[in-house]
């Protein structure tokens, strides 16, 4: 765990970083003024400073956020380096939200199953895959032997066992069921009981209760466009359509369209 004041700058950092994407500032352009607004006395301003300056070599982010592995967890670099792939889907403005929300959420010193929940939603809503991405949770010094030789045991068989049967089999509540001693409890009885209640379900419904009953963090989905807003731009190119469309009519009009401004030298 980082000290208290490095996961609010990061939170700060990353809601800062999606935000004036979206007001058209570039990458670099960011990375050079951000460091003057963060505080003097974090690690966060010599971060940037090596990420802005492997930026310029490689072109992305996450290559240096895993180097410097001791600063950036390992799933905010894969949370990254998923949003960087050129054939990938998945939002590199969604991806900041979700670690803003993260880091947010460490800020608070958590239950280390809340951040589970929260880690593994951010890998089914964003279909950010299973196999790697659980791999990487092993590698986040945060969960102990316990816990990494059990997500050992949830990528091997997820998808064939139901995620709440394997939630409901190492909680609190199946132990107080079924009177059993050599069970390794992870999840308290509350989780228990809600794993229980969703089993042989989606388990985005599990996620749903477990943010309703426990007060879990929900992972950050993409805003719908409102109709309204894309209304000016289809208009728009609807009549330069018409415009073009209109002088081909006119010059054919006048003696024949001119095919000469098609042809490339």
């Amino acid at each position: 765990m980082l000290p208290f004041e490095e996961y609010i700058e990061q939170a700060f950092f990353f809601e800062a970083f999606r935000t004036r994407l979206e007001d058209g500032i570039s990458t670099q352009e960011f990375l050079t003024s951000i460091r003057n607004e963060l505080l003097a006395t974090t690690q966060l301003p010599l971060a940037i400073d090596f990420l802005l300056t492997d930026m310029k070599h490689t072109g992305v982010l996450s290559a240096a956020m895993q180097r410097i592995g001791h600063y950036f967890t390992p799933f905010q670099a894969f949370v990254i380096a998923e949003s960087e792939r050129e054939d990938g889907k998945f939002d590199f403005r969604i991806a900041l939200e979700i670690l803003a929300h993260e880091v947010k959420y460490r800020s608070e010193n958590p239950p280390i199953q809340g951040l589970f929940f929260y880690q593994f939603e951010t890998l089914c809503r964003n279909r950010l895959g299973y196999d790697r991405g659980l791999e990487v949770l092993m590698q986040d010094d945060l969960y102990n032997d316990d816990w990494k030789s059990w997500l050992g045991i949830l990528r091997r068989q997820i998808g064939l066992v139901d995620l709440a049967d394997m939630i409901f089999y190492r909680s609190e509540f199946y132990k107080q069921k079924n009177n059993e001693t050599e069970v390794v409890v992870l999840f308290g009885e509350r989780e228990g009981r809600i794993a229980f209640a969703t089993r042989k379900r989606d388990p985005m419904y599990l996620f749903s209760a477990l943010s309703r009953h426990l007060g879990y963090p929900s992972v950050p989905r993409p805003k719908r466009a409102v109709e309204e807003e894309n209304l000016v731009p289809v208009l728009q190119r609807r009549i330069e359509h018409l415009e073009n469309r209109l002088q081909l009519i006119e010059e054919e009009l006048r003696g024949g369209i001119n095919l000469n401004r098609y042809f490339v030298r």
